[in-house]
């Protein structure tokens, strides 16, 4: 008679309580470099040696080190490549509507301001790079829903590579209504849609622009599509009918980046 094994589930994992995990040495190494130590850093056992510099920085900042079995970091990511690090952290916190309109009376002061709005963008991921192009460009700030939108979790700020913790994100709770206000403020608002007639690269966008990306597949909501003063697309030339939300987010960004250089 054969004997049966169980394969038993896995022990929880008992984590720093209140703080966020950021895992990866690219993340470890922006947090270090903004001068933020992480409260404790959990390294892989037998990985030491070639994490040394970085194991050492956090330790001299306060950071608590502590080796775990390549297991616990794998079921802590939940798969994703930790580079054999992670850290944990004060949890990053999105902004108030409140803190953008006092923001951008000072942006307007000095510079027209480049924002980038979400509406409905939920994937982790899409949210991390549409980070990192925000930051690449220069944008002033991400704007983003309560409802229907990506959290700011470990994930991101893997995928964003530094970008989530400089990038000010302001969640507000109705996306059209803020749109209004910041049309009322001065600002253009340009939506991207697959159907519109104009191309991104026939809007100006060197003065006060907010630029809107809707979810892939979806698109812009109704009332987000009817809060924008134009709306315009990626023209497309090959056989695939659109791209990535966060591709297109980067190459929409850049188009301004270079229209505003050039008027500069």
């Amino acid at each position: 008679m054969k004997s049966s094994s169980r394969r038993h589930p896995p022990k929880a994992i008992r984590t720093p309580d209140g703080l966020d995990h950021v895992y990866g040495v690219h993340a470890l190494e922006s947090l270090l470099e903004r001068g933020e130590t992480p409260r404790e850093l959990w390294v892989q056992q037998g990985a030491g040696n070639r994490l040394k510099e970085l194991v050492a920085s956090a330790q001299s900042g306060g950071a608590r080190i502590k080796e775990q079995p390549r297991d616990v970091l794998d079921q802590l990511t939940q798969g994703a490549t930790h580079q054999g690090v992670v850290a944990f952290c004060a949890p990053l916190m999105p902004e108030g509507e409140e803190s953008l309109w006092l923001k951008l009376r000072a942006w307007q002061a000095s510079t027209p301001p480049l924002l980038l709005v979400l509406d409905g963008v939920t994937d982790v991921h899409n949210f991390g790079a549409c980070l990192r192009s925000a930051d690449a460009a220069g944008a002033h700030g991400v704007i983003v829903a309560k409802d229907k939108a990506a959290p700011l979790n470990a994930t991101v700020r893997k995928v964003a590579c530094g970008a989530a913790e400089v990038v000010p994100v302001y969640q507000v709770t109705n996306l059209s209504r803020t749109l209004a206000k910041l049309k009322d403020a001065g600002v253009w608002i340009t939506g991207t849609a697959g159907e519109a007639v104009t191309s991104v690269f026939e809007i100006d966008m060197t003065g006060p622009t907010a630029l809107v990306m809707g979810a892939e597949g979806k698109g812009m909501r109704r009332l987000t599509r009817e809060a924008c003063d134009n709306l315009a697309k990626l023209p497309m030339a090959g056989q695939v009918s659109s791209l990535n939300v966060s591709v297109a987010t980067g190459i929409c960004l850049f188009e301004a980046v270079r229209q505003r250089q050039l008027a500069s």
